[in-house]
């Protein structure tokens, strides 16, 4: 599907950014459903607010997804309606660059339902965290986020939940951008 109006993707480190990480029932936007939105604002790379809910899905949630995220569906149960978080979402992170390990996947969940349910894309331009381990880190087991994050000794207790993963993405981000700082 082309995403016309998609944002850019940047290969930089911003100091003002809001991290964003979604949680899904399924792998693919035009059959799956975001459950979870969390974004985590950052001015100056200090955080100012968090913004994150839970969205109450049409269908059950897959076992699967249970025993990854912990979230059921008697949790979901209570969640907003989609069009709601989606709007308060827009709101929250307003123009700012989004930052996100494997980005693209959130960024392309948030755009087609955003253009879905509100009428129009996401825009904002992004920073994959992905790429900068990737381009850094080429000597460990894998470049998955909790990997990562155990090789800077970050904590990843609570790991997908999508806020937990705003904030362990942070401090994964922090230590790629002081190591490319470093090596400049």
């Amino acid at each position: 599907m082309e995403r016309k109006f998609k944002g850019k993707s940047l290969w930089e480190f911003p100091d003002d950014y809001t991290v964003v990480d979604i949680e899904t029932n399924g792998m693919f936007s035009s059959v799956c459903e975001i459950i979870e939105i969390s974004a985590v604002k950052f001015r100056a790379n200090i955080k100012v607010g968090t913004f994150s809910t839970l969205i109450k899905p049409k269908r059950k949630i897959d076992w699967f997804i249970t025993k990854l995220t912990g979230i059921t569906d008697a949790m979901a149960e209570n969640g907003a309606d989609i069009t709601e978080a989606l709007t308060e979402f827009k709101q929250f992170v307003s123009d700012d660059i989004l930052v996100g390990y494997n980005v693209n996947f959130d960024v392309n969940f948030l755009y087609d339902n955003m253009l879905y349910y509100l009428c129009e894309p996401l825009t904002n331009d992004f920073v994959d965290v992905l790429r900068f381990s990737r381009r850094a880190l080429r000597n460990i087991e894998n470049h998955k986020q909790t990997t990562v994050a155990a090789y800077y000794g970050i904590s990843v207790e609570g790991a997908h939940r999508a806020e937990k993963d705003c904030l362990i993405c942070n401090e994964v981000y922090q230590n790629l951008r002081k190591l490319f700082n470093d090596n400049l």
